[in-house]
């Protein structure tokens, strides 16, 4: 690594990259900030003096994937509860390596502002969206815990090909009408 610069046209950018990149490939917990600063070409000093440190980095990648979820959630809330559901489905398909890091917070800093705005944004989409389904307002938590459980164990499971379908099926095929089962149409 001698002779590689500190300075890249967008450090930050090429770290989150790489970080993305190994996570894909290993999951959260099976990189070090020196791989992620070969993967980037840049000094093995570079990520850790711009994040801090692995949880800095992965504090990054919550954040943008948190931004990037609220963006689709919003988008799909738009046109009804169950098709936000299929949103959360297709974001987490879209974006694993995201998925992998958003929902496990002993890896990153929950205090991040950037972090806090992106998830508080994505949770009150969430809310909203799910709240809708319910009977009546006393029931609205439960339906909304509801809805994001079905939806997130459902990406799960397909994600780890749980799911015989997983391995050449339409995931919203298969999800729609476990919606519609749940939910009502």
């Amino acid at each position: 690594m001698a002779g590689r610069p500190y300075h890249h046209g967008d450090l930050r950018r090429a770290v989150i990259d790489a970080a993305l990149e190994a996570t894909r490939e290993s999951g959260p917990a099976g990189w070090s900030l020196r791989e992620l600063a070969r993967r980037a070409g840049v000094s093995h000093a570079a990520p850790a003096h711009h994040f801090g440190d692995k949880a800095g980095v992965l504090t990054a990648v919550a954040a943008e994937g948190f931004a990037l979820f609220a963006n689709a959630l919003e988008a799909a809330a738009a046109q009804g509860p169950r098709e936000a559901g299929l949103a959360y489905i297709r974001f987490a398909l879209a974006h694993r390596a995201h998925f992998e890091v958003m929902f496990r917070p002993e890896l990153y800093r929950l205090d991040d502002p950037g972090l806090l705005a992106a998830r508080e944004r994505a949770g009150a989409v969430l809310a909203a969206s799910g709240g809708t389904l319910a009977a009546d307002a006393a029931r609205a938590r439960a339906t909304t815990i509801g809805a994001w459980a079905f939806a997130h164990g459902f990406a799960e499971l397909w994600l780890s090909g749980s799911l015989p379908e997983s391995a050449d099926g339409d995931p919203e095929e298969v999800a729609r009408p476990v919606i519609e089962v749940l939910f009502g149409r």
